[in-house]
Protein backbone atom coordinates (compact mmCIF):
# COMPACT_ATOMS: atom_id res chain seq x y z
CA UNK A 1 0.00 0.00 0.00
CA UNK A 2 2.59 1.94 0.97
CA UNK A 3 4.90 1.56 -2.12
CA UNK A 4 1.83 2.41 -4.03
CA UNK A 5 0.95 5.60 -2.65
CA UNK A 6 4.42 6.54 -3.02
CA UNK A 7 4.47 5.73 -6.55
CA UNK A 8 0.93 7.75 -7.15
CA UNK A 9 3.30 10.63 -5.56
CA UNK A 10 6.31 10.41 -7.58
CA UNK A 11 4.17 10.19 -11.18
CA UNK A 12 1.86 13.35 -9.66
CA UNK A 13 -1.25 11.06 -9.35
CA UNK A 14 -1.17 12.49 -5.91
CA UNK A 15 -0.77 15.34 -3.96
CA UNK A 16 0.29 15.11 -0.13
CA UNK A 17 1.25 18.62 0.50
CA UNK A 18 -1.92 18.76 2.95
CA UNK A 19 -1.86 15.64 4.09
CA UNK A 20 -1.19 14.71 8.01
CA UNK A 21 -0.27 11.11 8.98
CA UNK A 22 -1.06 10.35 12.89
CA UNK A 23 0.21 6.71 14.13
CA UNK A 24 -1.97 4.19 15.20
CA UNK A 25 0.42 2.46 17.84
CA UNK A 26 4.39 2.41 19.84
CA UNK A 27 6.65 0.03 21.68
CA UNK A 28 6.94 1.13 24.70
CA UNK A 29 10.49 1.23 26.35
CA UNK A 30 11.81 1.44 22.50
CA UNK A 31 13.88 4.80 21.74
CA UNK A 32 11.90 6.76 19.14
CA UNK A 33 15.42 6.12 16.88
CA UNK A 34 14.89 2.58 17.15
CA UNK A 35 14.80 0.88 13.65
CA UNK A 36 11.58 -1.32 15.24
CA UNK A 37 9.73 2.03 16.70
CA UNK A 38 6.66 2.90 14.61
CA UNK A 39 7.60 6.10 14.51
CA UNK A 40 10.87 5.19 12.77
CA UNK A 41 9.41 2.59 10.42
CA UNK A 42 6.22 5.21 9.44
CA UNK A 43 8.77 7.41 8.98
CA UNK A 44 10.98 5.16 6.34
CA UNK A 45 7.95 3.52 4.96
CA UNK A 46 5.78 6.45 4.74
CA UNK A 47 6.58 9.92 5.60
CA UNK A 48 9.69 10.06 3.65
CA UNK A 49 8.74 7.91 0.21
CA UNK A 50 5.58 10.33 0.36
CA UNK A 51 7.48 13.62 1.08
CA UNK A 52 5.96 14.40 4.40
CA UNK A 53 7.78 15.88 6.77
CA UNK A 54 8.05 15.13 10.83
CA UNK A 55 6.11 18.43 11.48
CA UNK A 56 2.78 16.87 9.45
CA UNK A 57 3.25 13.92 12.04
CA UNK A 58 1.13 13.03 15.22
CA UNK A 59 2.42 10.31 17.37
CA UNK A 60 2.44 8.97 20.92
CA UNK A 61 5.77 8.92 23.09
CA UNK A 62 6.43 5.69 23.73
CA UNK A 63 9.49 6.52 25.47
CA UNK A 64 7.96 8.65 28.15
CA UNK A 65 8.48 8.53 31.51
CA UNK A 66 4.80 9.23 32.12
CA UNK A 67 3.51 6.61 29.65
CA UNK A 68 0.20 6.91 31.33
CA UNK A 69 0.16 11.08 31.03
CA UNK A 70 1.14 10.71 27.32
CA UNK A 71 -2.06 8.36 26.25
CA UNK A 72 -4.23 10.82 27.37
CA UNK A 73 -1.78 13.54 25.77
CA UNK A 74 -2.19 11.77 22.39
CA UNK A 75 -5.85 11.18 22.42
CA UNK A 76 -6.05 15.05 23.09
CA UNK A 77 -3.58 15.67 20.21
CA UNK A 78 -5.80 13.40 17.80
CA UNK A 79 -9.15 15.51 18.66
CA UNK A 80 -7.59 18.74 18.38
CA UNK A 81 -6.47 17.92 14.70
CA UNK A 82 -9.84 17.79 13.60
CA UNK A 83 -9.76 13.54 13.71
CA UNK A 84 -8.31 11.00 11.46
CA UNK A 85 -9.98 10.71 8.15
CA UNK A 86 -9.10 7.24 7.04
CA UNK A 87 -7.60 4.86 9.71
CA UNK A 88 -5.43 1.96 7.68
CA UNK A 89 -6.12 -1.40 9.68
CA UNK A 90 -4.11 -4.75 9.62
CA UNK A 91 -5.18 -7.27 11.76
CA UNK A 92 -3.86 -10.02 13.94
CA UNK A 93 -3.75 -13.84 14.31
CA UNK A 94 -6.17 -13.44 17.00
CA UNK A 95 -8.68 -10.71 15.29
CA UNK A 96 -6.39 -7.86 17.25
CA UNK A 97 -6.58 -4.14 15.85
CA UNK A 98 -3.91 -1.24 16.58
CA UNK A 99 -2.64 -3.46 19.92
CA UNK A 100 -5.98 -4.06 20.99
CA UNK A 101 -5.60 -7.53 22.07
CA UNK A 102 -8.41 -10.10 23.03
CA UNK A 103 -10.75 -8.83 25.25
CA UNK A 104 -9.80 -5.39 25.41
CA UNK A 105 -12.97 -2.54 26.04
CA UNK A 106 -14.90 -1.81 22.82
CA UNK A 107 -14.94 1.65 24.38
CA UNK A 108 -11.77 1.89 25.09
CA UNK A 109 -9.24 4.94 24.72
CA UNK A 110 -5.64 5.55 24.12
CA UNK A 111 -3.95 3.33 26.45
CA UNK A 112 -1.04 0.90 27.49
CA UNK A 113 -1.45 -2.61 26.72
CA UNK A 114 0.04 -5.58 27.43
CA UNK A 115 1.09 -8.02 24.64
CA UNK A 116 0.13 -11.71 24.17
CA UNK A 117 2.84 -14.06 23.82
CA UNK A 118 1.04 -14.94 20.17
CA UNK A 119 1.16 -10.91 19.42
CA UNK A 120 5.06 -11.12 20.63
CA UNK A 121 6.10 -14.39 18.62
CA UNK A 122 4.27 -13.08 15.42
CA UNK A 123 6.14 -9.72 15.59
CA UNK A 124 9.48 -11.58 16.24
CA UNK A 125 10.09 -11.74 12.69
CA UNK A 126 10.96 -8.04 13.25
CA UNK A 127 13.47 -7.92 15.87
CA UNK A 128 15.88 -10.81 14.08
CA UNK A 129 13.50 -13.55 14.77
CA UNK A 130 14.52 -12.81 18.41
CA UNK A 131 11.34 -12.62 20.85
CA UNK A 132 13.11 -11.61 24.00
CA UNK A 133 13.98 -8.40 21.87
CA UNK A 134 9.89 -7.51 21.67
CA UNK A 135 8.59 -5.24 23.98
CA UNK A 136 5.96 -6.59 26.40
CA UNK A 137 4.04 -3.34 26.26
CA UNK A 138 2.77 -0.64 23.72
CA UNK A 139 0.58 2.50 23.63
CA UNK A 140 -2.37 1.75 21.51
CA UNK A 141 -5.34 3.98 19.71
CA UNK A 142 -8.16 2.16 21.49
CA UNK A 143 -11.01 0.45 19.69
CA UNK A 144 -13.14 3.56 20.50
CA UNK A 145 -10.58 5.89 19.20
CA UNK A 146 -10.61 4.01 16.56
CA UNK A 147 -14.22 3.97 15.34
CA UNK A 148 -14.26 8.11 15.65
CA UNK A 149 -12.29 7.63 12.54
CA UNK A 150 -14.25 8.57 9.48
CA UNK A 151 -13.48 5.71 7.01
CA UNK A 152 -11.77 2.17 8.09
CA UNK A 153 -10.11 0.43 5.89
CA UNK A 154 -8.81 -2.99 7.12
CA UNK A 155 -6.52 -5.28 4.88
CA UNK A 156 -5.78 -8.53 5.43
CA UNK A 157 -3.70 -11.25 3.03
CA UNK A 158 -3.35 -15.13 3.67
CA UNK A 159 -4.53 -17.79 5.24
CA UNK A 160 -3.58 -17.40 8.69
CA UNK A 161 -5.87 -14.27 8.74
CA UNK A 162 -8.60 -16.59 7.48
CA UNK A 163 -10.21 -17.18 10.82
CA UNK A 164 -9.49 -13.52 12.27
CA UNK A 165 -11.21 -12.30 9.15
CA UNK A 166 -14.49 -14.15 9.57
CA UNK A 167 -14.64 -13.35 13.12
CA UNK A 168 -14.74 -9.66 12.13
CA UNK A 169 -17.31 -9.76 9.43
CA UNK A 170 -19.35 -12.69 10.72
CA UNK A 171 -19.24 -13.07 13.92
CA UNK A 172 -20.77 -11.49 16.81
CA UNK A 173 -19.61 -8.31 17.94
CA UNK A 174 -17.41 -9.62 20.49
CA UNK A 175 -14.15 -8.23 22.79
CA UNK A 176 -12.64 -11.55 22.05
CA UNK A 177 -12.41 -10.38 18.38
CA UNK A 178 -11.73 -6.44 18.73
CA UNK A 179 -11.99 -6.10 15.29
CA UNK A 180 -15.53 -7.48 15.20
CA UNK A 181 -16.18 -3.74 16.30
CA UNK A 182 -15.73 -2.51 12.97
CA UNK A 183 -19.09 -3.79 12.46
CA UNK A 184 -20.60 -1.23 14.63
CA UNK A 185 -18.77 1.68 12.36
CA UNK A 186 -20.94 3.76 9.62
CA UNK A 187 -17.95 3.31 6.50
CA UNK A 188 -15.65 0.33 7.45
CA UNK A 189 -13.91 -1.18 4.28
CA UNK A 190 -12.39 -4.67 4.35
CA UNK A 191 -10.12 -5.75 1.44
CA UNK A 192 -8.53 -9.29 1.39
CA UNK A 193 -7.53 -11.49 -1.11
CA UNK A 194 -8.88 -15.28 -1.50
CA UNK A 195 -7.26 -16.95 1.49
CA UNK A 196 -7.80 -14.77 3.56
CA UNK A 197 -11.62 -14.01 2.77
CA UNK A 198 -11.65 -18.70 2.23
CA UNK A 199 -13.36 -19.03 6.19
CA UNK A 200 -16.49 -16.58 5.28
CA UNK A 201 -19.56 -18.10 4.61
CA UNK A 202 -21.40 -15.40 2.63
CA UNK A 203 -17.96 -14.72 0.56
CA UNK A 204 -20.43 -15.62 -2.41
CA UNK A 205 -22.68 -13.03 -1.36
CA UNK A 206 -19.22 -10.29 -1.02
CA UNK A 207 -18.48 -11.18 -4.33
CA UNK A 208 -21.59 -10.19 -5.71
CA UNK A 209 -22.48 -6.99 -3.82
CA UNK A 210 -19.18 -6.21 -5.09
CA UNK A 211 -19.20 -6.43 -8.73
CA UNK A 212 -22.81 -4.98 -8.29
CA UNK A 213 -22.25 -2.26 -6.34
CA UNK A 214 -23.64 1.06 -7.93
CA UNK A 215 -21.08 4.25 -8.60
CA UNK A 216 -23.07 6.52 -6.93
CA UNK A 217 -21.87 4.65 -3.29
CA UNK A 218 -18.23 5.23 -3.79
CA UNK A 219 -15.93 2.64 -1.35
Amino acid sequence: IYQALAAKVRSGAADTSRARIAQLDEYVGLPAEHPESYRSVLRREVLEPLGIGMDAFLGPDGAAEDVQAACVAYDKALAQAGGVDLQLLGIGTDGHIGFNEPCSSLASRTRIKTLTEQTRVDNARFFDGDITQVPHHVITQGIGTILEARHLVLLATGEGKADAVAATVEGPVAAVCPASALQLHPHATVVVDEAAASKLKLADYFRHTFSNKPAWQGI
